[in-house]
């Protein structure tokens, strides 16, 4: 029995009847299933033949999309649905929030896609999309929280206060999956204990690998301001940390 986690549903809806079903969580492999005339496997075969970074050529696809076509769009989902996870996964701590929140973004990307005017790549385009939401997403966590109390009989809260189901893996000892699995969710707190301006670039640059042009172009702010936060957020982890697991 290998190690299960949840999975979130992304439904993308048109008259066409264009769908993302069962869009698996970070670390597992991604199946995506599509509905329309042309697969996502024959799209493919006609795609990234030279291998350049996701992004490279989005805009061909942008195009097609904005001249109707949501296949182009399904290729697009394919391509950056995964790192728009992991963002929205390190910035909320809730697997369930982070699936809700791809999926409010990829609404708003597919909708407001007539709009986009190429004057940044796509990508960085799709991206400040899904961190604007993700930011929105955390701030309305935040104030549900101010005025809820958990019940007696609640579950232990875990994943950014929300229980998920785990179950362990048999190719691995129990004892070090324990122990993973802690070590995660205690690096976790500690990344979600940091303020939403620090949180947020240190996700996009320590955690996804965001240039600081590109830091800077999703968030929209200088350069100056970019480094200056990062430096705040690594020096708040690594004090969070350490106050953990000791001398680092």
């Amino acid at each position: 029995m290998t190690s299960r986690q949840a999975q979130c549903d992304i439904n993308i809806c048109n008259d066409k009847e264009f769908f993302l079903d069962k869009m698996a969580i970070i670390g597992c492999p991604y199946k995506e299933t599509f509905r329309g005339s042309t697969s996502l496997a024959e799209m493919s075969r006609h795609m990234d033949h030279d291998n350049r970074a996701p992004g490279d050529n989005d805009i061909e696809y942008v195009i097609l999309c904005q001249k109707g076509d949501t296949e182009a769009f399904a290729v697009l989902v394919e391509r950056h649905q995964k790192k728009m996870l992991n963002i929205a996964y390190r910035m909320t701590g809730s697997y369930e929030d982070a699936c809700d929140v791809v999926q409010e973004a990829f609404l708003s990307a597919y909708r407001s896609l007539k709009t986009f005017r190429r004057e940044s790549r796509f990508s960085t385009w799709l991206y400040r999309i899904a961190v604007n939401h993700t930011k929105n997403r955390v701030q309305q966590v935040k104030a549900r929280a101010r005025h809820e109390s958990p019940a007696v009989d609640d579950p232990p809260a875990t994943e950014g206060g929300r229980s998920i189901c785990w179950m362990p893996s048999d190719e691995v000892p129990l004892i070090e999956q324990i122990e993973k699995r802690e070590i995660n969710e205690r690096v976790q707190e500690c990344i979600s204990s940091l303020d939403d301006e620090h949180r947020e670039v240190l996700v996009l640059r320590d955690i996804q690998g965001f240039s600081y042009d590109e830091i800077r172009d999703i968030l929209k702010i200088p350069d100056g301001t970019v480094k200056s936060r990062l430096f705040r957020a690594r020096t708040a982890l690594k004090d969070c940390l350490m106050m953990i697991f000791g001398d680092l």
